[in-house]
């Protein structure tokens, strides 16, 4: 870290040094996020005691029975040999700042996919809990993940306290660098065992067809990105009878390097599941599951008739997940059971196919912001009421199947997808078949989203500020191209035209940019920034009804469509952002 700073001082690298040491790390989407390395601005040993200080500020503030409850603490494989920091070192810390404090810290003696971290608050009943990890971020990247004593990621106004607090107490307190307490401490409990027991007989009550799982021929195949999903994933079949999953060798073990792909991220598709897809095609295994490094989400395959492999997005799988939740919710249900009940949640940048399942059959389906912090929240007060929530997603892979985790979770829905393989196999359909059913039922929703990377941030809020003073001062546009707008929301100010009040009835969020414009031909489409990355992210859907079914035309449609958005209102060459790389 010094040295680091000592060779920027030397070699006159002023600016890069005020980079790292005069702006704080910011406390953003349930966390923090960032580079590991030197400097205030930075994921290191300081930035982490200092956030875990003023979490224990808090937390003491706000639970006489902090002391009695306890934290959990979770991490994954991530580090960093240059800079000696690594998720388990970060972990370390923040256990030994709530230790020497005389909290009781239930610390994972091993790494652990994130979503156990928000299962143990709940089963521990502890107030809180942190997990280290940066998902599926670069490898120079880690981060640092708060749930609340609901199980669910923190929302605002805690992150705003929690910042406060931070702020009060930067300097560390004696003991916040003792990071060998944790293996000293009386107060410190291993809940690995436990909790992962505890995990897998929870997640029998979503497993539906356990004789038809021990006898199928499907093959799988799983890769974990050298991360922490392998054990995990292979407990989680075998607790539904399959027989254990093919692992990728050379993904299976944890590699803070992600030394064979590009980048970490399986929504990157078919060039980033080269190994496994390559694996499945000679154990001759029809399906592939891939879990992010943290194994909160998840991506799939499946190997088509003609033998090319189709990745499916977010949103075709959610649409699986919410016809398989919602038919066998219905085949399991007793007979009392009210359909209105039932609930199903996707953030709103997320396909719309779940509303469409919702209107014909009976549940309700709501909508979040951005963010499965949002999602979790809301579940637990939907649970409170006594409502039975069945699935909920975002479209960047993130699903929750069931409620025994508030959180995105890959384990678990890689084995809900092996069984929805398995008992498709046996009634002659796959995966790919049955969503054209699904949409065929339900109407067709097809959606794109990609991205550009734009590392200056004064251009991001130019090319929003543009669009909220378009043709005049305080005036959207009233069209993109050729396709009329019928309705603009704008997150980031509250504004939606389609309200009579016009007030958004989601939350205001001024911290991130984020405008949808409803189209007059049905079309869906955000813009929106990162809350992670250096990204302007964009998403476009079109549905329609069930009798509109010409798949083609739809498609060409959405094509031109968001041809039309990137050109108008985005405009990459004039604004230098940088095109995906596909």
């Amino acid at each position: 870290g010094l040295d680091d700073l000592q060779s920027l001082l030397q070699n006159g690298k002023h600016k890069e040094l005020r980079d790292r040491l005069c702006c704080r790390l910011t406390f953003g989407t349930a966390g923090l996020r960032s580079a590991m390395g030197a400097g205030f601005c930075y994921i290191n040993d300081l930035t982490v005691i200092q956030s875990t200080q003023g979490i224990y500020k808090y937390l003491e503030r706000c639970f006489s029975d902090f002391k009695q409850r306890g934290f959990v603490v979770g991490y994954d494989t991530r580090g960093q040999v240059t800079s000696n920091c690594s998720s388990k070192k970060l972990a370390k810390l923040t256990a030994a700042v709530l230790l020497a404090k005389d909290v009781p810290v239930y610390f994972f003696s091993t790494y652990v996919p994130t979503p156990f971290v928000p299962y143990a608050v709940q089963q521990l009943k502890a107030v809180a809990g942190v997990m280290i990890t940066a998902s599926h971020n670069r490898k120079e990247d880690n981060g640092y993940k708060v749930y609340w004593e609901n199980g669910a990621q923190i929302t605002s106004p805690h992150d705003k306290e929690i910042i406060k607090c931070i702020e009060e107490c930067v300097e560390p307190w004696n003991g916040s660098w003792n990071e060998n307490l944790v293996d000293t401490s009386p107060l410190r409990q291993d809940p690995l065992k436990k909790i992962c027991d505890c995990y897998m007989e929870d997640l029998k009550k979503i497993c539906y067809h356990r004789e038809l799982n021990v006898q199928t021929n499907l093959k799988f195949v799983h890769t974990s990105f050298h991360g922490v999903g392998h054990d995990y994933v292979q407990l989680a079949f075998k607790t539904f009878g399959f027989q254990p999953p093919i692992p990728v060798p050379e993904q299976k073990d944890p590699d803070p390097d992600f030394s064979t792909v590009k980048c970490p991220n399986p929504e990157e598709g078919e060039s980033v599941l080269e190994l496994s897809l390559r694996l499945a095609e000679k154990e001759k295994a029809r399906v592939v599951v891939a879990t992010d490094p943290d194994a909160d989400r998840l991506a799939v395959a499946e190997q088509q008739e003609n033998g090319c492999w189709k990745v499916f997005t977010g949103n075709e799988l959610a649409a699986l997940f919410g016809w398989w939740m919602f038919s066998r919710w219905k085949e399991n249900c007793s007979e009392d059971a009210d359909v209105k009940n039932v609930y199903m949640l996707a953030t709103t940048v997320s396909s719309k196919i779940l509303r469409a399942i919702a209107l014909k059959e009976g549940f309700h389906f709501e909508e979040t912001l951005p963010g499965f912090k949002w999602i979790g929240s809301r579940v637990k007060n939907l649970l409170d009421s006594g409502k039975e929530v069945l699935f909920a997603f975002e479209e960047s892979i993130g699903f929750m199947c069931g409620t025994s985790v508030l959180d995105k979770d890959g384990v678990s829905a890689a084995v809900v997808i092996a069984e929805m393989a398995t008992y498709l196999e046996s009634k002659n359909l796959t995966l790919a078949q049955k969503l054209v059913e699904i949409y065929e039922t339900y109407g067709y929703h097809i959606s794109k989203t990609s991205y550009f990377l734009c590392y200056d941030p004064p251009t991001i809020k130019r090319i929003f500020e543009k669009l909220r003073n378009f043709d005049a001062p305080e005036s959207y546009p009233k069209c993109c191209g050729i396709y009329n707008i019928l309705h603009v929301r704008d997150i980031t100010t509250g504004y939606d035209s389609s309200q009579p009040n016009k007030k958004s009835v989601l939350p205001v969020s001024k911290s991130s940019q984020m405008i949808t414009f409803t189209f007059q031909n049905g079309c869906v489409a955000t813009l929106r920034t990162s809350g992670t990355e250096p990204k302007i992210k964009y998403y476009a859907e079109m549905c329609a009804l069930p009798e509109q079914s010409d798949r083609n035309v739809l498609e060409e449609e959405l094509r031109k469509l968001i041809e039309a958005l990137i050109e108008n209102f985005l405009e990459p060459d004039k604004n230098g952002l940088v095109w995906r790389s596909v």
